[in-house]
């Protein structure tokens, strides 16, 4: 079983990804039982019945739109969002719209090419889980929530800017 980093905190994950192998179909993907999490294409070709099982989640790929789940984002126990490149920020974009947009309150996972660097920033727009690259080390990824005390924009974790945040003295008028 791999760790990731959920909540702030190291933890066992158990949840698979399940990936489509070339050649494999949406319609006729296998989903064995137990806790995985489908790509969107499964999920959309498969819907009536994995939307019968409580242990399935999905994940979007960065090319796709995160408003294809907005009938469905309320009763998925997690949505991943993967990043199949370190430099592609499109998955930014995505989770900040499943929380503002549709009111996802679950779980947020970061897959793929996931590093402590991108860490701080993924958590101001909503992911809450991140499954880091597998070789490298999740405890030292977890300090990456923690780089930055504070943030001067807006975003999902923070709706006022720091300028408006910060207290400060006001000056004698000028006579």
């Amino acid at each position: 079983m791999r760790d990731i980093i959920k909540d702030k905190a190291v933890v066992s994950d158990d949840w698979t990804v399940l990936r489509l192998e070339e050649g494999d179909v949406p319609e006729t993907a296998a989903v064995p039982a137990g806790k995985f999490i489908v790509p969107l294409a499964v999920w959309q070709a498969q819907r009536a019945t994995l939307q019968q099982r409580s242990d399935i989640g999905v994940w979007i790929a960065s090319d796709e739109r995160p408003e294809a789940l907005k009938d469905d984002a309320a009763k998925l126990p997690v949505i991943a969002v993967d990043f199949p490149k370190f430099a592609d920020g499109r998955g930014y974009s995505i989770a900040y719209n499943l929380r503002a947009r549709l009111g996802y309150t679950g779980e947020l996972r970061a897959i793929g090419d996931v590093l402590r660097d991108q860490l701080f920033y993924m958590q101001r727009v909503g992911f809450n889980a991140f499954a880091t690259r597998p070789d490298r080390n999740i405890h030292d990824a977890l300090k990456g929530l923690t780089d930055f005390s504070d943030a001067y924009q807006t975003s999902w974790d923070q709706k006022t800017p720091l300028f408006r945040r910060v207290n400060r003295p006001q000056k004698a008028a000028q006579e």
